[in-house]
């Protein structure tokens, strides 16, 4: 235990020594190796020169020479100054933070500055461009001094028609619109009303009453027609249903069945609006049942003093051109859709060259021989034809026609059903008529059912005879490029001549004898509407204007959606596309009085739309360029004031045939917000734009978003339903005659959109766009139509998601394509754009117009479109073959 604690107090004595030793060692030596390195350090920055730190050092002394005590506070001075120079580090960086902050929000207030004087700069220039439109605007107005026109006032009589004294009957048959018709009471503003008698209330006919399907189809057909006026003190004319057949009586002293028509007189001339001479009366017989019984003229011997006589069945002697209105009977359904019931334009030629049903009339003398010479000639056509022509023909029906059947005007009769002569017919390329052997008609009812039969299963109709025979409506319908009309005397050439016809034309007869009967004579609609429009035509009173479609608004007067200004994109902030002007409409309603002048037989018979006004249509004339200067029309603006120019002059005006002018766009969307905000900040800045119209398709309202500036009015429309369809509504908004129809995610630049602009104002009665499409019959697979969207130079269509259109085809798409057509698309959800497409070449016969190099349009961030499914392209195949019927 002693042994134990000597030696422990042995080893802390040992440790005390070697402390004290190792800090005696290093006192001694660290002077030492301190003097020899900073001696060494100096004599180095010596031969360097002079250099602040050597001075330091110097200030501080020579460290050999300081004790332990002054090096201590040597280094807690140094330290001090040290955590000094770091706080101040900290603070200046603090500082430096703080301004580099202040310098990024400068620099945010000066983009946003910079930002505002540009938009500031646009809007600048705008109002400059705005103002010296308004001054070349009012330059021109002092120089022309016209006003703006709109669709007519109406002017209207207050009063009845006074009573005049009657006619004689032998001034009756002398009647003409200058000498029996009362003008004063259809001012060229008037609107041509129409007062309909109640047939319930006034009937004509002795002993016997109106048709009831008759008078309700007609109150029907009227209650469509935008003429008609329940108040007779202002009306134009008045309509008086007569019929369809009148009661007749057998005449028994004669030997051929003749009949004295029997028609109230005293009735007639008892009308409250009579006026005591009729005039401005228009008498309707309408035909249907006199087709099987058979019936003459049916006012042949009456007296109905200054009224008009429309009616399927006339004599040369009583018929008065001008006057009196050849109608078709009433043979098909009150209204409706029609085209299905239309047979197929192609093939050219049918199984029968030539075909004709029916049963020879009880005619005598001169007549009888005449036509029994035709029937033996165009049997012994048919034994000799070779092979490749085959013809039809029955002159005797199977089972044999009664006599009282056969009318006695000479007439030929119906053989067979309506079914058996329709099959016939369909497999017929022209089908023979035969004047009636009567020569005193200049046309009948039956003969006008054989062209009703004929038209509507797509068989020409040659009519032999023809040069004696009045056609319904012939007075604004040029029935010879649908008839071929032939006196009976040329029989010998008639097979020479039905072989020298080419396919091209054989077509071109069938599809305008299409459109003929779908729009004048298919219903009973179209008849009545032809009858009061060709009254209206001949005495120059423009139609009711179109009625647009009245959207129902998004929002209500007292909310709107937030805006927000969009960025601009700097890829089209240094490129000039054209000038930012105010809104500015396109004229409407410019050629209200002279657009049937002008115009009058395209619209019968191209156009097919006598039935409305519309504010302009895509073929109306432009000014030629002399006159364009000189005093004879406005709002042109040359490039360069004249002189022409490069790209800057060519973007400061449009130039050529068209005055200045703006587009609307429409777009479509179904509740996809996001992608509508990028598609209205695409259109920021856009030339030429006067409105965006967007068509919300979705069932709820569009919510609370904030929407981005367009630089154009923004309207929003509700749709009733969901229906591609309402693409095409003819919205009250647009007052424009572009219109530019964009899906909501197609992406369009600028440069693009105004070059499309530019061709379309060339071409704009077509469409002009961007993805191009073609249609082509496939040898390979079904022997139909197929499409396809792959790249290729065939190109038959151009898609409605982006193009351009005229107006009016909005118009067109709701009253000339076929409501079966708009039902397809409602069903599969697809195909409006083929729709457009057909309709607008059926109306113009040009293919739409491609513009650019693009084929499609992509959008990676929006949600999957009806274009990704499947079936799409499997569905649009069917559109084509249903829309090609």
């Amino acid at each position: 235990m002693i042994f134990s604690d000597r030696f422990c107090q042995w080893i802390g004595h040992l440790k005390l020594s070697r402390v004290v030793i190792c800090v005696s060692v290093i006192l001694f030596l660290v002077p030492f190796v301190t003097h020899y390195y900073l001696s060494k350090y100096e004599s180095t920055l010596g031969s360097l020169g002079s250099n602040p730190m050597r001075h330091t050092l110097e200030a501080l002394g020579d460290f050999s020479t300081m004790n332990v005590v002054d090096l201590k506070l040597r280094i807690e001075e140094m330290l001090r100054i040290k955590a000094s120079v770091s706080t101040e580090l900290r603070e200046l960086e603090a500082r430096r933070s703080r301004l580099q902050r202040e310098a990024a929000a400068a620099s945010a207030k000066a983009d946003s500055a910079k930002a505002e004087h540009a938009r500031a700069a646009a809007e600048l220039q705008r109002l400059r461009v705005s103002a010296d439109q308004a001054r070349l605007a009012q330059l021109e107005a002092i120089r022309r001094d016209s006003p703006e026109l709109a669709p007519p006032i109406q002017i209207l009589p207050s009063r009845p028609p006074p009573v005049l004294p009657t006619v004689s009957s032998s001034s009756e048959v002398h009647c003409r619109m200058f000498s029996c018709f009362d003008h004063s009471r259809c001012s060229l503003t008037s609107g041509f009303p129409v007062y309909f008698y109640d047939p319930d209330i006034y009937a004509p006919l002795a002993g016997a009453e109106v048709d009831g399907f008759l008078k309700t189809t007609l109150r029907q057909t009227l209650g469509y027609n935008a003429h008609l006026t329940h108040n007779p003190n202002e009306a134009c004319i008045y309509l008086v249903l007569v019929g369809e057949a009148f009661p007749f009586d057998k005449n028994p002293s004669s030997t051929t069945e003749s009949y004295k028509l029997l028609l109230n007189e005293t009735a007639v001339k008892s009308l409250p609006f009579w006026g005591g001479d009729g005039r401005n009366h228009v008498l309707l017989n309408l035909a249907r049942r006199e087709l099987a019984v058979g019936s003459g003229d049916a006012f042949r011997g009456a007296s109905i003093g200054r009224a008009l006589i429309a009616q399927s069945t006339f004599t040369h002697e009583y018929f008065r051109p001008g006057f009196d209105i050849v109608t078709p009977p009433a043979l098909g359904p009150p209204g409706g859709d029609v085209w299905v019931d239309c047979a197929p334009i192609a093939p050219a030629r049918r199984k029968y060259l030539l075909s004709f049903q029916g049963s020879q009339p009880p005619a005598k003398g001169r007549d009888r021989d005449q036509d029994k010479n035709l029937i033996e000639y165009l049997q012994g056509i048919e034994k000799a034809a070779p092979s490749q022509d085959m013809f039809f023909l029955q002159f005797e029906c199977d089972p044999p026609v009664e006599r009282r059947a056969v009318l006695h005007i000479g007439d030929w009769a119906l053989c067979g059903t309506d079914r058996s002569r329709r099959a016939i017919l369909r497999d017929s390329t022209f089908v023979l008529i035969l004047a009636p052997a009567d020569r005193v008609y200049t046309t009948t009812a039956l003969l006008q059912a054989r062209l009703y039969e004929a038209l509507r299963s797509g068989a020409i109709p040659i009519i032999l005879g023809g040069d004696r025979i009045r056609l319904p409506y012939d007075e604004v319908l040029d029935w010879r490029r649908a008839v071929l009309t032939l006196p009976k005397a040329r029989v010998t050439e008639l097979h020479f001549l039905l072989r020298a016809i080419s396919d091209a034309d054989l077509l071109t007869f069938r599809r305008q004898g299409r459109v003929l009967w779908e729009r004048y004579l298919s219903s009973v609609q179209a008849s009545v509407d032809s009858l009061l429009a060709t009254i209206r035509t001949r005495l120059n009173i423009p139609a009711q204007p179109a009625a647009p479609t009245v959207g129902l608004p998004a929002f209500n007067d007292s909310y709107s959606p937030p805006k927000s200004e969009p960025q601009l994109v700097e890829a089209e902030q240094d490129e000039t596309l054209g000038p930012l002007e105010a809104p500015y409409s396109s004229p409407a309603f410019r050629r209200n009085f002279t657009l049937g002048l002008l115009h009058g037989y395209e619209l019968w018979n191209d156009w097919g739309e006598p039935f409305a006004l519309y504010p302009q249509l895509p073929w109306d004339p432009a000014v030629t360029s002399e006159a364009r200067f000189m005093g004879s029309a406005a709002g042109f603006r040359p490039l360069g004031a004249g002189a022409g120019g490069s790209g800057k002059e060519f973007s400061e005006a449009l130039g050529g045939d068209r005055p200045r002018e703006q587009f609307t766009v429409v777009i479509l969307t179904y509740e996809r917000e996001a992608v509508l905000a990028a598609a209205l900040t695409r259109l920021r800045g856009l030339p030429y734009l006067n409105k965006v119209v967007v068509v919300w398709n979705g069932p709820s309202a569009p919510g609370a978003a904030t929407w981005p500036e367009s630089g154009a009015p923004v309207v929003v429309v509700r749709a009733a339903r969901n229906s591609l369809n309402n693409r095409f509504l003819p919205f009250h908004l647009v007052d424009t005659e572009a219109v530019l129809c964009v899906d909501d995610d197609a992406h369009l630049r600028h440069d693009e959109i105004v070059f499309a602009f530019r061709v379309w104002r060339e071409h704009r009665d077509r469409i002009v766009g961007f993805p191009g499409r073609y249609h082509a019959w496939d040898l390979n697979y079904n022997n139909g139509f197929l499409y396809n969207s792959n790249y290729s130079c065939e190109l038959s269509m151009v898609l409605t998601g982006a193009a351009f259109v005229h107006r009016y085809y909005l118009w067109a798409y709701w009253r000339a394509l076929p409501a079966a057509v708009r039902e397809y698309v409602d069903e599969y959800m697809n195909c409006e754009d083929i729709a457009m497409n057909f309709l607008v070449a059926h109306i113009t016969r040009k293919p739409p117009v491609k513009v650019t190099s693009r084929w499609t349009f992509r959008c990676p961030g929006c949600p999957v479109t009806l274009s990704a499914d499947e079936t799409h392209f499997h569905e649009r195949h069917k559109c084509i073959q249903f829309s090609l019927r």
